[in-house]
């Protein structure tokens, strides 16, 4: 297989334009992709689409997927077993930490799993959170690295737990040879890291890998890399298997280089794909972190991610969670399981019980959604200008909805706000601004910084001295939407903001660049 060739665009092409997507896409192969039709990245299986945007057994497989659609990350939760400690490759960006607590991010783990150890958890976190409906496999090596250890943890789920979906992570170089094992199991989602479709690239990111019995460096073996890639993600779109995949987007290295990867991934029947940036700080002991190769800001994130819209459908909820994560998305409960406590738990897998349960969250999913609907159909009905957007971070600790205090934050989700919608864009991780109920005033500017792109912060409650900072900084704080569905309440926001434009109460200012959290420590109290 002829590896792609690559065609680079610039950053300042990438912000000023989605010009470089006009090129035609090949259609994807029949199977587990999706096509794109319509602008904007609009698709007819995306991540935020609903049941009338792909067919049924598509939705069957991604409306309870926290990973697959962004709806359902705000409602239910995944959980990850660390059961593949070994890799068949060494990624510039990676460094896998045992029994490390104080960290999330892949590769980082507390504690390694037997399979049979990691059922027992399963069952356990599966009968105390009834809406974990998905369990991966993440490493913190490569799940295919370790065959045996991971298939025979999914055997034995199949048999105790056959309502929860079944995922793997890999960087796609075992994948060709055990696509046929990956569908005896039916495992039905397989993430496949692609940071390259050219090797010239890929050599930069990757100093070697483990192939046919010996270690391959250099060209040769991101071109190796390459092509088993291609060809795993193929062959799962042939046989029905969705496939996200994971792009590390690394300045200076395939930021340029990004579009190629999308268009590749796209006419290859990719469901998903998700761009996300490199965390690459000193202290995490990389090769890119100590050698001082820096993370993208928020705006160069997103402004290759807006750049790929149009090809394959984005991801942009992606939290780069543990090898061990337990949880909502943005959450991680796993302390609350580790294998002592477990044993001392009465654990009753009742099936009826997580079926009634998952009921009410629909229920709860189908009023977000009634709500947002509801919002855009008043919007329309406004006059507002149509060539503001704005972006506005907004502090939740789950259900969809405006409901925490600003202090106990650890992560804002960012949402994308205009006259036509609130779009989901993005999250920012922060150090907990209260540290034992008292607010911790170093803590806080680096917060403001995290969010310094916005226009607005929505929040349950807030402080007096937090409130004085972010007007400083030209973010309103607004605390006059508890409870609200969040994009009910960013859409009721904007119109507000917008009618005081129009009478020239305020004027709309474009804001600066933001901080992304690398490495995502939070200093809980």
């Amino acid at each position: 297989m002829q590896s792609a060739t690559a065609s680079y665009v610039s950053i300042a092409d990438l912000k000023s334009s989605h010009n470089a997507l006009a090129t035609p896409i090949e259609t994807p192969a029949p199977g587990g992709g999706c096509g794109t039709h319509g602008g904007e990245g609009k698709a007819s299986c995306g991540s935020s689409g609903g049941p009338d945007d792909m067919p049924q057994e598509i939705w069957d497989k991604v409306k309870n997927h926290p990973c697959y659609s962004e709806e359902a990350h705000h409602h239910y939760a995944r959980m990850h077993v660390a059961v593949a400690p070994a890799c068949n490759i060494q990624c510039n960006y990676c460094n896998r930490k045992y029994d490390c607590s104080n960290e999330s991010r892949p590769g980082v783990v507390s504690q390694k799993l037997t399979p049979e150890q990691a059922v027992k958890k399963v069952v356990a976190v599966a009968s105390e959170i009834p809406q974990m409906t998905v369990l991966g496999i993440a490493g913190p090596g490569d799940s295919l690295a370790s065959p045996t250890k991971t298939f025979a943890t999914f055997k034995m789920l199949q048999e105790q737990a056959p309502d929860i979906k079944l995922c793997l992570s890999t960087n796609g170089l075992a994948l060709p040879e055990l696509v046929d094992e990956i569908c005896k199991y039916n495992i039905d989602h397989v993430t496949i890291t692609i940071n390259m479709v050219d090797p010239a690239v890929g050599e930069k990111i990757y100093p070697w890998i483990f192939w046919n019995h010996k270690r391959v460096t250099g060209y040769e073996a991101a071109k190796i890399l390459h092509e088993q890639q291609m060809k795993g993600l193929e062959m799962l779109t042939a046989r029905g298997v969705l496939t996200k995949i994971n792009s590390v987007l690394i300045p200076g290295i395939n930021d340029e280089h990004m579009i190629e990867v999308n268009k590749a991934v796209k006419a290859r029947g990719a469901f998903l794909h998700n761009i996300m940036p490199l965390i690459s700080e000193p202290e995490h002991g990389t090769y890119f972190g100590l050698n001082g190769q820096r993370g993208p800001t928020a705006q160069e994130l997103k402004a290759v991610q807006d750049a790929c819209m149009g090809g394959a459908n984005l991801m942009r909820h992606c939290r780069q969670c543990r090898a061990d994560a337990v949880g909502l998305l943005g959450e991680d409960r796993s302390k609350e399981f580790t294998l002592d406590k477990i044993e001392e738990m009465e654990v009753v897998y009742d099936l009826d019980r997580r079926r009634s349960y998952q009921d009410k969250v629909e229920a709860e999913r189908q009023a977000q959604h009634d709500a947002k609907v509801e919002a855009l159909a008043s919007q329309a009905k406004i006059e507002l200008d149509e060539n503001i957007k704005v972006l506005v971070a907004v502090a939740t600790k789950g259900g969809g909805r405006v409901n925490e205090h600003f202090g106990h934050v650890t992560e804002f989700q960012i949402f994308e706000v205009s006259s036509k919608e609130a779009l989901f864009v993005g999250h920012r991780r922060v150090d907990q601004y209260c540290q034992g109920g008292f607010g911790d005033d170093e803590q806080l500017p680096s917060v403001v910084r995290a969010i310094n792109d916005c226009h607005a912060v929505l929040v349950a409650k807030i402080g007096a001295c937090p409130k004085d900072e972010l007007k400083s900084a030209g973010i309103e704080p607004i605390d006059g939407y508890v409870d609200e569905f969040i994009e009910k309440a960013a859409l009721s926001w904007f119109a507000d903001y917008a009618s005081r434009i129009a009478s020239g109460e305020i004027v709309h200012v474009a804001r600066g660049d933001a901080a992304i959290r690398q490495g995502a420590y939070t200093a809980a109290a």
